[in-house]
């Protein structure tokens, strides 16, 4: 009887361990190529599918492949997200400015280009393309709330307000929604997100909506809003004051995030 050392067992168990553990590895997935005979659309919608999944370099194969076979302002404007969405701006702005070339009729080329700037914090020339934007779709809340933050970007706050309202009226989720996807592009300054908290929660309250007017209410206190006692002179907040929560939250004065 042949007996084995300690080590070369060991060896041997170490050698089968890892022969299984490749056996039961998944394969790995064929890399994703655009069909050559799919239509257009196909294309397309796959480049959406790939781009809501986070997969961008591969969602430009596909609408590149797809703008191949019918180029449109779509196309290029959707093209241009995705760089967007990686942090290519040059990229995005090119074909931006392509989808407006292609079809200047239609608003969504001028609102992204017009977010490019506001992302240099060129606010005068954001603002002019919001406004080309809204003048070919007037009932777009997002093109009215872009514009909003780009006033707000310059400190007007008054015709941010405006915007705002606009936006909000047309859409009462719109800052939900923006919010969530990321897309806000206001100024990083602690300063000016606690006004945009205390702005957010002073519309709230005017139309109604108590538990989102305290939710903004509570971050424009957690940002360090400076004129947070304008909330006991402010008209828009008559109603909230009654509120039994709206006392607790301004007795416990929430400590500003550093």
């Amino acid at each position: 009887m042949v007996r084995l050392s300690t080590r070369t067992v060991l060896f041997a168990l170490l050698i089968s361990g890892c022969l299984l553990a490749q056996q039961n590895q998944p394969p790995t997935p064929p890399p994703l190529v655009p069909d050559p005979n799919a239509s257009e659309e196909a294309l397309e919608e796959k480049g959406d599918i790939l781009r809501a999944q986070k997969h961008y370099l591969d969602a430009l194969d596909f609408y590149k492949a797809a703008m191949a076979k019918q180029p449109t302002a779509l196309l290029w404007n959707k093209e241009g997200m995705t760089y967007l969405l990686m942090q290519r701006v040059p990229e995005a702005s090119k074909c931006f400015d392509h989808a407006i070339k292609m079809d200047k009729m239609a608003p969504e080329g001028y609102n992204n280009r017009g977010y490019i700037e506001q992302h240099n914090k060129n606010y005068d020339k954001a603002i002019k393309y919001y406004r080309k934007a809204l003048s070919l779709r007037s009932d777009d809340a997002v093109f009215h709330f872009n514009m909003g933050t780009s006033y707000f970007g310059k400190h007007d706050f008054v015709r941010a307000a405006q915007e705002y309202r606009a936006a909000y009226m047309l859409d009462p989720n719109i800052f939900e929604r923006v919010s969530k996807t990321g897309i806000m592009a206001q100024s990083t300054s602690p300063e000016n997100r606690a006004a945009f908290s205390f702005m957010v929660a002073k519309m709230y309250a005017q139309a109604g909506d108590v538990d989102r007017s305290l939710e903004y209410l509570r971050k424009a206190l957690e940002e360090g809003y400076k004129d947070i006692k304008k909330v006991y002179t402010d008209a828009e907040f008559a109603s909230l004051r009654d509120d039994k929560r709206f006392t607790e939250l301004m007795a416990q004065k929430p400590q500003a995030i550093q």
